[in-house]
Parts: structure tokens; C-alpha cells; sequence
């Protein structure tokens, strides 16, 4: 089917679609991209998906499955992402729900509940022992209804910055403005950078859990563009998005005003308009922000227990790990 045929809606009355549910592999990416550009009407990078469902590090891959429409065009999809979580001395495979897709078109007709049950089924036979996700306000109440387990909502820390738009008239605008912004940005960034793919998880050292980010982990973010800097002393690991993203952040608390000031200048001459961190709340770098800046709610932490004795109260997130960045 030509990838560019519009999908069509649903017949009305009584009669309903006849629907093909096929897991995904390597074959049906072409596909998921097209229903990404169909529900969000943006375009995916090139080879994006490819590399966020090649998680053959974790010894599983494919965990989801894709709905088609009697013309055999992808309206639905839902799946999840392997990868390792540990708490204390416990190392055991779990998988982040993303990427949850229905085609406006296709809503309401109960492909969430069953795409998510039949990924379960499949997760449990390969060995995943609990599943976490970060739902938004379009999943939320159906990811509850099938018994996801909130456990609490991220902060988010917004802090403004003064700066001229370059970042969104580049994207506003695109072609050679936007590779000529990318290559600003990349000179901006090489004074700073340190030769880190990512920065390791450091809830452990708080009596806390969290995803398991070791070098095969970092290997495998490489899907996300973000880089590791150094400044005054501490180490963040950023992106580029509609401001300049903390991901993660090392710091001693005597540096911390003077890491966020530095970090201002810097977003300020890549033409972003804020800097933003997302964190689960109870943390020491929660603790740091909290008492400097204020914050909104950000992101639900939802459980689906398939079977661990790992406690989801003790398991903490930044934005780092959450499949977007």
C-alpha cells in the first residue's frame, strides 16, 4: 500500500472494521512511522524507530504489536521497551510502555485494551518482570482501567531564559537554516563536552531504584541526541529540544546555583527560550530545585506487576529516562 494513502476512517452504523493484529518486527517500522506522522503530523528522524526498538542488549527485542484496517493500513500500535532495572542487589528485566498510538480516526473502539493485553501476554513469555510507563492525558485513565499502578507524578522545573528564538525559527523554517543551526549549536556545545555517552543512575546511592544504565544502555540511547557536559565542576547531560533538556545531572550542592547559571548562559546562546529538568519527587536533586525554583506536575509513574518483588514506591526517574529524550 502506497505509504502516502490517507487512512480512512472507520464505516459508520452498525458494521464493524475487520482488524489485523500483527507483532511488531523490523518489517512493520515503515508503517509505525507512517501512523507517528498520521497522529502527531510530524515526520520521525531517519531510522528513529530502528534504533529504539533494537534493544538486543537486553536479549529481548519486539515487544508490541501493530493493528491494521481492512486496508491494510496501520491504525493502531502499542508496545514496550526492554531494558534493565535494579534495586539494592536485584538486576531484572523490565520494559517502559511507549510509543502508544491510535489514529484519531480509530479512537474509542478498544484497540488500547486489547493491543496492551496481548503485550503483556507477550512480555510475561519473554521474561519481563514488570512493566513502568509515563502515560499521557490520552492513556492515562485507560492504562489505570487495565491495572497499572500509579505510584506518584514527576516535577517539572521550568526556569525562563532571555535569548533570541534561533532554535525555533530554525525549526520553524527548516532547511539550510536548520543544518545551519545544528552545526551552531554542535560548536556552542564542543567547549563543554566531555567524552560521556550518558551519565550512570545515581538512585542507588540514595537507597533508591531505578532503570540500569550501564554502557550497553548508553550505547543504545544513541537513538536520542544528547550530549554529556562539564560545568563548574558537575556534569549534565542535555538535549536540544523546545529548550535545553536536563536529563540528568551531577552536582555537588556548594556548585549547584552557579551549574544552573551556566547552564541559563548557555541555553541563552543557542537561542532556546528556557531550561527544563523532570524529576520524581524525594530526591536529592529534587530537594536542590525545590528549594530554589517552583514547579508543575509533570508525568504520572505508572507499574503493571508481572510478577517482581521490587517495591515501585522505591524506584526513581529522571527525564533522562523516559523514552523521548
Amino acid at each position: 500500500m502506497p505509504s502516502n494513502e490517507p487512512i480512512q476512517p472507520p464505516p459508520s452504523g452498525d458494521s464493524e472494521p475487520e482488524y489485523r493484529i500483527v507483532r511488531l518486527t523490523t518489517g512493520g517500522l515503515k508503517d509505525l512511522e507512517e501512523l507517528h506522522k498520521a497522529v502527531y503530523g510530524i515526520s520521525s528522524p531517519q531510522d528513529y524507530f530502528t534504533k529504539k526498538y533494537d534493544t538486543a542488549y537486553t536479549g529481548v527485542s519486539w515487544l508490541g504489536y501493530l493493528a491494521y484496517n481492512g486496508l491494510g493500513i496501520a491504525v493502531a500500535y502499542y508496545g514496550v521497551i526492554p531494558c534493565f532495572m535494579e534495586y539494592r542487589a536485584q538486576v531484572v528485566l523490565a520494559a517502559q510502555s511507549g510509543d502508544t498510538m491510535t489514529h484519531p480516526g480509530y479512537r474509542y473502539k478498544g484497540m488500547f485494551v486489547e493491543l496492551s493485553r496481548i503485550t503483556f501476554a507477550l512480555c510475561r513469555e519473554n521474561g519481563v518482570k514488570f512493566l513502568f510507563g509515563f502515560p499521557n492525558q490520552h492513556s492515562y485513565h485507560g492504562a489505570i482501567r487495565l491495572g497499572w499502578i500509579p505510584t506518584e507524578t514527576m516535577r517539572c522545573f521550568l526556569l525562563p531564559v532571555r535569548s533570541f528564538p534561533w532554535y525555533g525559527l530554525s525549526n520553524r523554517f527548516g532547511g539550510w537554516l536548520k543544518d545551519i543551526y545544528r552545526s551552531y549549536a554542535e560548536w556552542v556545545l564542543r567547549k563543554y563536552a566531555l567524552p560521556l555517552r550518558g551519565i550512570p543512575n545515581l538512585a542507588k546511592n540514595e537507597g533508591y531504584g531505578g532503570l540500569s544504565r550501564d554502557e550497553r544502555y548508553f550505547d543504545y540511547k544513541r537513538y536520542g541526541k544528547s550530549s554529556v557536559i562539564g560545568i563548574d565542576g558537575s556534569r549534565a547531560w542535555i538535549a536540544i529540544k523546545t529548550g535545553l533538556v536536563i536529563g540528568d545531572l551531577v552536582v555537588e550542592e556548594q556548585h549547584f546555583d552557579s551549574t544552573l547559571r551556566s547552564l541559563k548562559k548557555i541555553a541563552a546562546k543557542l537561542g532556546l527560550r528556557q531550561v527544563s529538568f523532570h524529576t520524581s519527587p524525594g530526591t536529592f536533586l529534587h530537594g536542590l530545585f525545590a528549594a530554589r525554583y517552583p514547579s508543575i506536575a509533570s508525568f504520572p509513574v505508572l507499574f503493571q506487576d508481572l510478577g517482581t518483588t521490587i517495591p515501585f514506591d522505591r524506584l526513581k526517574f529522571t527525564f533522562a529516562d523516559i523514552d523521548i529524550f
